[in-house]
């Protein structure tokens, strides 16, 4: 069962999503990836999202640039969580994606993580799922602690280098 969707308006955003579909295959999520735009495929964007949470799908990550209003209209078709993602792009590098993004009006919630930022989208739906998951919540608390010991070690190792100046 496929339990992360991860919808972009258009190929050109396929390079920032790669970062969430890389977190979801460490975590072993299931997931499927779809084009498709909120204007010029309205109603196959809608078939699409009905279609994933009929087939038990659980969570959303939904990109685009400029107006970005894929997100908006997914989270309108939907009672699943959608995590949107602004992508950098146009006159503005993705601030209009964002405050597209950000700006649901009551009631249509949209979770949006920063411009680029889809690696933190899977990691959100990490652990929106971790919550009635043991295991994928042991796997996140294992990549944090990785993360924690990286940084830990650039630390010693800048100042390893200012000693031997």
């Amino acid at each position: 069962m496929v339990v992360v969707g991860v919808v972009m308006g258009s190929d050109s955003d396929f390079p920032v999503l790669e970062d969430a579909i890389e977190v979801l295959k460490q975590f072993q999520i299931p997931f499927e990836v779809k084009i498709s735009s909120a204007h010029r495929t309205l109603h196959t964007t809608i078939e699409w999202v009905e279609d994933f949470e009929k087939r038990g799908g659980k969570i959303i990550i939904a990109a685009a640039g400029l107006a970005a209003h894929l997100p908006g209209v997914v989270a309108a078709a939907t009672t699943l969580p959608v995590i949107g993602v602004p992508i950098k792009s146009g006159a503005l590098e993705g601030v209009d994606a964002l405050y597209s993004i950000v700006q649901m009006p009551p009631g249509i919630p949209v979770a949006t993580v920063g411009i680029n930022g889809a690696r933190n989208a899977a990691l959100l739906a990490v652990e929106m799922l971790s919550l009635s998951d043991c295991d994928l919540k042991n796997a996140l608390r294992d990549y944090r602690g990785r993360m924690a010991r990286q940084v830990e070690e650039k630390d010693k190792k800048i100042k390893q280098q200012l000693q031997s100046r």
